[in-house]
């Protein structure tokens, strides 16, 4: 594949669909993942089967994605609560000097475009994240959170399965309601 970047020690499930300019090192991908171009998944990082990575995604040491989630373009995972550059030395940080914080996303949650995902949290099963949310702290199971910070909007509980379609139009009912604010 030519401009992929596959590192030797990545676990490749079966089928996986990967496209141009991608950075995998040190992870596992599940089988029947579809992975878009300019996205980067480093070390120790779990990406579980039948998922779709949207393209300019980041997704660092520390991230586990259960199956059948979906990841929005430009979607960031952050792993470290401290970031600094260098230690009380001075010096470039190492590996030692900080301590990698760890996100889980559960089995068939969504993250939309543009969403910053803050170490230390759990999203739910069947959560969805709008876009642009910054998530702070944990998404209960089957909730619909957004905004900066994400903030439990509604239930879907309300939604059958025939009317997951109208998930789009309650998220642009919670952006305007917001915007009016």
């Amino acid at each position: 594949m030519e401009f992929v970047s596959i590192a030797p020690d990545v676990k490749l499930g079966k089928d996986v669909k990967i496209y141009k300019f991608v950075n995998l090192y040190g992870c596992e991908v599940g089988d029947d993942t579809k992975i878009g171009a300019f996205v980067e998944i480093q070390k120790n990082a779990r990406i579980g089967r039948h998922c779709k990575i949207s393209s300019h995604t980041f997704i660092c040491e520390g991230v586990t994605i259960e199956d059948r989630v979906f990841i929005g373009h430009n979607v960031t995972f952050i792993n470290d609560k401290y970031p600094r550059a260098t230690n009380g030395n001075g010096r470039l940080q190492t590996d030692k000097d900080w301590l990698v914080q760890q996100t889980i996303v559960k089995h068939g949650a969504s993250i939309g475009s543009g969403a910053t995902i803050l170490p230390n949290v759990t999203i739910g099963e069947n959560a969805i994240v709008g876009a642009g949310s910054v998530v702070t702290k944990d998404v209960p199971p089957n909730m619909i959170v957004a905004g900066n910070p994400a903030r439990i909007f509604r239930s879907l509980g309300f939604l059958t399965e025939p009317d997951r379609p109208e998930l789009q139009n309650v998220l642009f009912e919670f952006l305007r309601e917001q915007s009016v604010r």
